[in-house]
């Protein structure tokens, strides 16, 4: 089940990664579409990551409190 999910997930980002390929070449509207979708997407999962980073550099337990 865990397998199947993980397929899913990873065509779903090869296929917005084509996407995004595509409309920089001038692709059909649904085209830029999915593509302005992928990139948010990847936009937030790089915010959150920024913020979890943070917040272990910045007074996590074990932290010298520099």
């Amino acid at each position: 089940m865990v397998g199947a999910v993980l397929v899913v997930v990873l065509v779903l980002v090869v296929g917005g990664c084509a996407c995004v390929v595509w409309a920089e070449r001038g692709g059909p509207g649904w085209v830029r579409l999915v593509a302005r979708a992928t990139l948010g997407a990847g936009e937030l999962v790089r915010r959150a990551e920024r913020k979890q980073r943070r917040r272990l550099t910045s007074g996590g337990p074990g932290s010298s409190g520099d």
